[in-house]
């Protein structure tokens, strides 16, 4: 018969996690894990207990924002309107940095161990497929739009969308309007080659190690 972890042990998990999901929304996830103890009220003892390795902390921090991103798309790729749908969840994605930087980096960093956090990412990633055929089905998407571009869309709009300064704030809309512009049908005129996903993906992997 299994024991149940004691309500202290419980309490100080729930104390890590919270503190990790305000730290990691704040600065990202590379923020030193001393700070996540310090800002939980616990030792780094108790956190490396709990979460031996950094990308297990990840992992527990955002499976549900995980979840729902891949909701999101999937939400996306049912609607009847497919540019409206395509529009709508790159402008989701590209805020997200605004709410959540941590999540942000989350989405565009490759977790191979995590393999919950990973599944989600995963189902979302179909769906965008899903959502992509649809539109280049009806027209109104140009044809070499790649669903692999979201995690360079994101990192590009990353810096912009985050930022706080109120000139750079409000230019985030013309920001997202011009990459909208830029995939629609009407623009003819090919894009550069893109790398192989494979390439692109082992790129952005996150390298599991222990705590720093």
């Amino acid at each position: 018969m299994s024991r149940q972890p004691r309500a202290d042990a419980v309490r100080n998990r729930e104390r890590v996690l919270a503190a990790a999901a305000e730290v990691f929304g704040e600065s990202g996830i590379d923020v030193p894990m001393s700070e996540v103890a310090r800002r939980a009220g616990v030792g780094i003892a108790t956190l490396i207990r709990n979460f031996p390795a950094r990308a297990d902390l990840v992992e527990a921090t955002f499976g549900a924002a995980m979840t729902d991103y891949a909701d999101t798309a999937t939400r996306a790729a049912a609607d009847p309107d497919p540019w409206a749908a395509f529009c709508g969840f790159i402008e989701y994605v590209c805020r997200i940095p605004q709410r959540d930087r941590g999540f942000a980096q989350v989405l565009t960093t490759m977790f191979t161990g995590a393999e919950l956090l990973e599944a989600q990412r995963q189902r979302g990633l179909r769906e965008f497929i899903r959502l992509v055929r649809r539109a280049k089905a009806a027209g109104v998407l140009r044809a070499d739009f790649s669903p692999h571009d979201l995690p360079l869309i994101l990192l590009a709009t990353g810096g912009v969308m985050r930022t706080q300064t109120p000139a750079l704030a409000a230019a985030q809309d013309r920001l997202i309007g011009y990459l909208l512009q830029a995939c629609a049908a009407s623009n003819t005129k090919p894009l550069p080659g893109a790398p192989p996903p494979r390439d692109l993906y082992a790129a952005l992997e996150f390298r599991r190690g222990g705590q720093s």
